[in-house]
């Protein structure tokens, strides 16, 4: 009892026979298929393995991708190997880009365990949403004379023109349409009922023009004639949300180890340490154990999601997030401070102090960046230029973000600052925004321009406030945001800091007993009324009462400031 190989190759042939002498070498026929699109390169490969024992060349087809040519190929080799080798139990379908990644004495072991057995993928075709360009059970049903990657727009005109006056062909009888991979281990009686089928001809002619038939020929067949059908394939491979094949690289060794397949495709031709590894017989002093079949889908299944969503906080020229992801547009979360520079001295220190976040002045300031430190630069070479900041200041702030992850990041934010970033922010779920509205007054009042330059600048700050808190409203934002007026702030100004502090501090909060170093604020109430005097109503700061005059004495007396 032994197996026999068919392998059909067309690009790489030198890696293709490093694979045929392995299997030559085990004491396996093998049968090689050429693509008769192959040039020069196919009389290397003869040389290559001439002197090999067991391993023959078949005549050559042309096999178009998606093709007739492709079952034609595969089956006559097939044949060829049966009549030649009356010993084999079975016969295992291969391809040139193929590699064996268990030694193959242990397949012929496995097979000899499951004599009768039929190794192929083969599930029905609503039962899966494989199928990618639109066809599903119509690839049975209409006819596909145009090979779609040559000339894809006959093909699909082609199909629009079926579909148009209702073409629906009439299966073979007691056909039931299955689908699965193309590399298949068959038994040997399985293989000669399909062979010898009285209905030969009929079967030819309709597969040759469903579309993809080496995915469907023997997968529909095996149904008709096959006693033990395990609906599962030998060789490992994997196709991406395009249908494209996973191509394995060097990287990927331990995966192909802990693999319970046999063979693997599609291997890189330049994955020159695989082919060492599996070829050459190398093994680890301690054999890596192989992992279930759910696991390596579990692994792929990941990467798909990793290849199509990308990781949360991360974007690159090839992978820009859609708006309609639900998902955070920054790497982790973070804070946001507005107003609270302008009522409170080094406001930064106080934070880093009492939350251990790394907290920067005005990231977003008209001249230019304030890193933490006052650098120049930061993680990931951002610049503390406001020119290249303002190119697009929400991907400077999603790259901030992501370059620091695993160190909490806050900032100052403040009317004043450019304002491109505020949709942004309100719509980061990431986002943790405090604000006290109003407090942009502040440094107006201890301003020493004239009052008319200062009533303008404060309905410019004012309208400009109004705005960010607008869009912090919205139905649309995912910011968590805490608002306060400036009176409402400076009513009780310890509550708010001590809620900003467990926010940020989480478990390792602790109780404040003083606040920051209050910037002065006397004279504020009647600068208020004074603004209002003029006609500009600052409503944003709420009803500030003459309490704000004494703030520093009463913070004094009670141990706060």
């Amino acid at each position: 009892m032994s197996v026999g190989f068919v392998m059909l190759a067309h690009a790489s042939l030198n890696r293709a026979a490093e694979v045929a002498r392995v299997i030559s070498d085990a004491g396996c026929p093998l049968i090689v298929h050429i693509d008769a699109r192959v040039g020069d390169e196919y009389e290397d490969f003869k040389a290559l393995v001439a002197e090999l024992k067991n391993v023959s060349l078949t005549p050559r087809l042309a096999c178009e991708w998606g093709t007739w040519a492709l079952v034609q190929a595969s089956r006559d080799a097939a044949e060829e190997l049966l009549a030649s080798h009356p010993e084999l139990s079975h016969v295992y379908l291969i391809s040139g880009s193929c590699l064996p990644i268990k030694p193959l004495h242990e397949l012929i072991d496995y097979l000899n365990q499951h004599k009768d057995t039929d190794f192929i993928e083969s599930v029905k075709i609503g039962d899966v949403p494989w199928t990618k360009g639109g066809l599903s059970e119509e690839r049975f049903t209409l006819t596909f004379p145009f090979p779609w990657r040559k000339y894809r727009r006959l093909f699909d005109l082609w199909v629009e023109a079926q579909r148009l006056v209702k073409r629906k062909r009439r299966l073979p009888e007691g056909l039931s349409p299955h689908m699965g991979s193309q590399w298949w281990c068959l038994s040997r009686g399985t293989l000669q009922q399909i062979l010898s089928d009285s209905r030969r001809q009929e079967l030819d002619k309709y597969f040759q023009r469903v579309w993809i038939p080496d995915e469907s020929y023997f997968q529909s067949l095996v149904r008709l004639y096959g006693t033990k059908v395990e609906s599962r394939s030998l060789t490992l491979s994997k196709f991406d949300f395009q249908g494209k094949p996973h191509v394995f690289y060097n990287d990927h060794l331990v995966l192909l180890r802990q693999s319970p397949a046999f063979f693997a495709r599609k291997i890189w031709p330049g994955a020159d340490r695989l082919y060492r590894a599996f070829l050459e017989g190398r093994r680890t002093p301690r054999q890596i154990a192989a992992t279930s079949p759910a696991h390596i889908e579990r692994t792929f299944t990941q990467a798909t999601a990793r290849r199509t969503k990308g990781r949360v906080g991360m974007v690159m020229t090839s992978r820009f997030p859609k708006v309609e992801h639900d998902t955070a547009p920054t790497a982790a979360p973070y804070a946001v401070f507005q107003g609270f520079s302008d009522i409170f001295e080094d406001f930064p220190s106080w934070v880093r102090a009492n939350t251990g976040s790394r907290t920067h002045g005005h990231l977003f300031d008209a001249q230019r960046v304030e890193f933490y430190g006052n650098q120049s630069g930061y993680a990931g070479a951002l610049s503390a230029s406001a020119e290249l900041r303002d190119y697009n200041a929400p991907q400077f702030l999603r790259n901030l973000i992501w370059n620091t992850r695993g160190e909490h990041q806050s900032f100052l934010l403040s009317p004043r600052d450019a304002q491109e970033v505020g949709a942004f922010l309100a719509s980061d779920r990431n986002a943790n925004i405090s604000v006290v509205s109003g407090a942009w007054v502040l440094p107006l009042l201890r301003s020493d321009q004239s009052f008319d330059d200062i009533r303008a600048e404060a309905a410019r700050l004012q309208k400009r406030e109004a705005a960010f808190l607008e869009l912090l409203s919205e139905r649309r934002a995912r910011a968590r945001t805490r608002i306060w007026t400036l009176a409402e702030f400076l009513e009780r100004p310890l509550d708010p800091l001590q809620e900003l502090a467990d926010s940020l501090s989480g478990a390792d909060s602790h109780l404040l007993v003083d606040t920051p170093k209050f910037k002065p604020l006397n004279g504020l109430p009647a600068f208020l009324q004074s603004l209002r005097n003029s006609g500009m109503n600052p409503y944003l700061a709420g009803e500030v009462t003459d309490m704000a005059d004494d703030l520093h004495a009463s913070t004094r007396s009670t141990g706060f400031g």
